[in-house]
């Protein structure tokens, strides 16, 4: 049995033991279970997201969604983070549930959502603070890895993969929003606290490193550094042709060899973490000069990246469809080869709007949109339970909630917010808590009963939706 089965498999049993006790509390009493971890065992206490729980559960009328915020919200500082202070500075390593791994992309994610609280809640900030230099240091440890470990010293699980593994690493698949969303999180916990301290050497050190390996992977004098190979029978876990993956012409688009869901990318251009880099690149330009060589030198260089990548972008990233129009391509290679669809974990298309790339009333995006919702988009799952994207990583007819509560996120029609509120409701499978997927015809056959990524991103969506729209939550 893989470790996909077993996480499969291990979430099916829990979730009918906990369904069947979720029903009885229900039908019985009409409350809802304590579910979220005790106090005393809480990793992180946050008195700002506390009074939001509070203020959320108070002032709305739709008490089960309540009590998914109760759980959710908090999850990631409840379950995931171990902050400590090294050398006097902060220092948080986060998991991102049921694995004891720090993705650079989840840990972001994960702590995203609370950077508006930094300003009235101190220990938050520091916690956040803690998360952008732990992820500089594992950036220096190596900036082509994906996840990595607390302890520097431990072999990983995949210590056999073809590929220059390093003890502390505990992945090494290269994927380009790795690196972009250290910078995002680096740039709007500046924009949110006006703290400067965080730009330091160590911090400059790894955005170096982030400017050099994307000029590497952008492929004009040679394929670079990087290959992987993984001895495995899931097709997703392995790049072809020696490791470097499929063919490209070099036109200043940065290959990434997977994508957000670990997955092996088909064409390497994969246009939602492209546009996602530049939009990074153009947060880098505009935070307060430093008088640092090296400074200069990321400015330098990060504008004449901002600069290849806007023109390729801009030739390369839309294609016509038959019957959408003109939509984002999921993936190209340069060669005038294409793959329209989008996968559920983000950045995808669908989240485009969410990161900031392009606005909601793009009409590229509004094609896009309309075209990866349908039957178009061959991970586009629709049945029983909900309809959403998935993608390979789970499997045919697997739906991710992470869709689902993207799709609401991005939304500004009312009807298609409360729709995926709803869904959200409906498939939790009476755990209280958001999983990584749900079969489209049973919401009890899911994969992973601990995510903290997308427990958080459902307390961003419900928060947002009760701040601008409260009247959805009734």
């Amino acid at each position: 049995m893989n470790r996909k089965q077993f996480i499969r498999q291990s979430s099916l049993a829990s979730a009918a033991l906990v369904f069947s006790k979720y029903s009885f509390a229900q039908n019985a009493t009409n409350n809802f279970p304590t579910v979220r971890r005790p106090e005393t065992q809480r990793k992180f206490k946050s008195k700002a997201v506390e009074k939001i729980i509070v203020d959320v559960k108070r002032n709305i009328n739709n008490k089960e969604i309540g009590w998914m915020f109760e759980n959710c919200f908090p999850n990631t500082l409840d379950t995931t983070v171990d902050f400590e202070i090294v050398n006097g500075k902060p220092d948080t390593y986060v998991i991102t549930g049921d694995i004891d791994a720090m993705w650079l992309r989840d840990s972001t994610a994960q702590v995203w959502p609370y950077l508006p609280l930094c300003k009235e809640d101190k220990d938050l900030q520091q916690l956040i603070k803690g998360v952008i230099r732990r992820q500089s240091k594992c950036i220096i440890k190596d900036p082509y890895a994906n996840a990595f470990y607390k302890d520097e010293n431990k072999i990983s699980e995949w210590k056999s993969d073809f590929t220059e593994m390093k003890p502390g690493v505990h992945e090494r698949k290269w994927e380009i929003d790795s690196l972009c969303y250290p910078i995002r999180l680096s740039c709007d916990y500046y924009a949110a606290t006006g703290d400067i301290s965080i730009f330091d050497e160590q911090w400059l050190a790894a955005m170096l490193l982030v400017v050099k390996t994307f000029k590497e992977q952008q492929r004009f004098q040679d394929k670079g550094p990087y290959t992987f190979q993984r001895t495995t029978s899931w097709a997703t876990d392995g790049i072809p042709l020696s490791g470097y993956g499929y063919p490209v012409k070099p036109n200043g688009l940065i290959c990434s060899m997977f994508r957000p869901s670990d997955d092996a990318t088909v064409f390497p251009y994969l246009i939602p973490d492209n546009l996602f880099a530049l939009k990074v690149l153009h947060q880098l330009q505009q935070l307060p000069v430093q008088s640092n060589s090296d400074w200069k030198i990321l400015m330098q260089q990060s504008a004449s990246l901002i600069a290849y990548l806007g023109e390729a972008l801009a030739k390369e990233s839309i294609v016509k469809h038959s019957s959408a129009g003109n939509i984002y391509a999921y993936e190209v290679n340069g060669f005038g080869s294409y793959n329209m669809m989008d996968d559920a974990n983000v950045p995808s298309l669908l989240s485009l709007p969410y990161l900031n790339v392009v606005s909601v009333n793009d009409p590229v995006y509004i094609n896009t949109r309309k075209f990866i919702l349908s039957s178009n988009n061959p991970f586009f799952f629709k049945g029983k339970a909900a309809e959403g994207i998935g993608g390979p990583h789970a499997g045919m007819n697997m739906v991710w909630p992470l869709s689902i509560i993207m799709r609401g996120l991005t939304s500004t029609d009312d009807r298609e917010i409360k729709l995926c509120l709803d869904m959200l409701q409906k498939t939790h499978a009476g755990t209280g808590f958001i999983h990584e997927s749900f079969h489209k015809d049973d919401s009890t056959n899911f994969t992973r009963k601990w995510f903290a990524w997308a427990n958080t991103l459902f307390g961003e969506f419900v928060w947002k939706v009760y701040r601008e729209k409260p009247q959805l939550l009734k």
